[in-house]
């Protein structure tokens, strides 16, 4: 089973707080593990114009990006930073495909186009990332701990955070307040 490019959606009584109404992309799954990003976390700090100034990246852009907020990607390398985007960027470093409608890259070189205002067309910046070793993942499903759905650009990379835990559900024909946090085998 290949998750790549689906939405991991937590599950209520996960037990691990960082991970609460949590939406994962998945964006690698093998037999080695699997890393991902939560896209509906944003951070109260730094701000993209913050991180700009840090790296020394002029913005040049007139649709002034720093607007954007960084999102909790997960708990591993947090100082580390991931930009979830849509695919139609070339940058000068390849970027790592997700999906046909969705690509990973963390380098440099797509800070600056999105300070530049030639970056991708949607993009989400992401501090950390969450990741699992092997068949880690696959138990915490088992365990009842994550849904699976089918991967969904808006969801990914839409602005309204808040809402992307319900709307992910919805989507399954998941009414939230329907959830329990036992789980049960047949």
């Amino acid at each position: 089973m290949d998750l790549t490019g689906k939405l991991l959606i937590a599950m209520p009584g996960m037990g691990d707080p960082r991970f609460e109404h949590s939406v994962v992309t998945v964006c690698a799954h093998t037999p080695e593990g699997a890393m991902g990003l939560i896209v509906n976390k944003p951070l109260p700090k730094p701000a993209l114009s913050d991180l700009f100034e840090q790296l020394g990246i002029p913005v040049t852009a007139s649709d002034r990006p720093e607007r954007a907020p960084i999102l909790f990607g997960g708990p591993v390398e947090t100082g580390r930073g991931f930009v979830l985007h849509s695919p139609e960027w070339q940058g000068r470093s390849e970027a790592m495909k997700v999906s046909d409608d969705l690509s990973m890259s963390a380098t440099r070189d797509i800070l600056e186009d999105i300070a530049a205002g030639v970056g991708p067309d949607r993009a989400l910046l992401a501090l950390g990332y969450a990741g699992w070793g092997p068949g880690q993942l696959e138990s915490e499903i088992l365990d009842n701990g994550w849904l699976i759905t089918e991967g969904d650009v808006d969801i990914a990379l839409g602005p309204d955070h808040a809402t992307k835990w319900t709307r992910a559900l919805a989507n399954m024909g998941i009414d939230p307040r329907t959830l329990s946090a036992a789980a049960g085998h047949a």
